[in-house]
């Protein structure tokens, strides 16, 4: 593991895995975003008709239709232009248009303007996004005085990759969840896919950085929400339905004043 270092990665990991990628998730996004994370976004945000939400790192784009259902305009934006064009085949519309962009560094974008956005969203993107403190500025420039942030990610309490997991107390008999790092900010490359073309890296930082980051921008926390994998998708993929009280997602809701 290596501490982060203050430097822009760049998207050739995603466009390596781009394929696989929309292979797994889909149109729709994968069982994580259709059973959590866009029901949870949805719920928080509550786009309404002639409002314009900005979704970073987009990928295949996924929230558009239910933004577009609303009445609201969609904007995704994504540094990997093969996620962008499976997005635009597979969601796009009328009310919606994807951008190639960085997600730290949207001042200066020639199609963006400063506080023209009524919400901006990450979904689960932003524990891929690295710097932090680039990606919290660029949502509060797009933001308008009284717009709101959500994002919604994997919780970083419980979920270190590969300093996590879950483990069996045999005397117990239970499942618990094992944590080996948690203050340190980590990157870590991901699972290789596609013959080896593509590694993606995942950034972990503790819970207060987050909420750091956020406060500094002029943008007040109202909403705080944690998220189980529910018992159905848990027995599919882990065998192990004893998960309901761990919460392995997290959302949160700033507005900017």
């Amino acid at each position: 593991m290596a501490k982060i270092q203050k430097k822009h990665v760049s998207s050739e990991g995603w466009e390596g895995v781009a394929h696989w990628y929309t292979g797994w998730a889909g149109a729709g996004g994968s069982v994580y975003h259709r059973k959590l994370a866009i029901p949870a976004v949805m719920g928080l945000m509550n786009p309404r008709e002639g409002q314009h939400i900005l979704d970073m790192g987009c990928g295949p784009g996924a929230l558009a239709q239910h933004i577009c259902r609303r009445g609201a305009w969609y904007t995704g934006i994504d540094c990997s232009r093969k996620l962008l064009h499976f997005a635009r085949r597979h969601n796009g519309g009328d009310r919606t248009r994807f951008l190639s962009g960085d997600a730290t560094a949207l001042q200066g974008h020639p199609e963006l303007d400063e506080g023209s956005f009524d919400g901006v969203v990450f979904l689960l993107s932003l524990q891929d996004i690295h710097p932090l403190e680039g990606a919290i500025d660029s949502a509060a420039w797009a933001l308008r005085p009284g717009g709101q942030l959500v994002i919604f990610m994997t919780h970083p309490c419980f979920r270190v990759p590969r300093q996590s997991g879950w483990g069996w107390d045999a005397q117990r008999k239970l499942h618990y969840r094992r944590i080996d790092r948690y203050l340190s900010a980590l990157e870590v490359p991901m699972q290789p896919h596609e013959r080896g073309r593509g590694t993606t890296r995942s950034y972990h930082r503790p819970l207060s950085q987050y909420f750091r980051e956020i406060v500094q921008r002029r943008l007040v926390v109202d909403a705080f929400e944690e998220y189980a994998i529910p018992g159905e998708i848990s027995r599919k993929f882990s065998g192990n339905a004893d998960n309901r009280d761990i919460p392995l997602f997290l959302a949160v809701r700033a507005r900017k004043y």
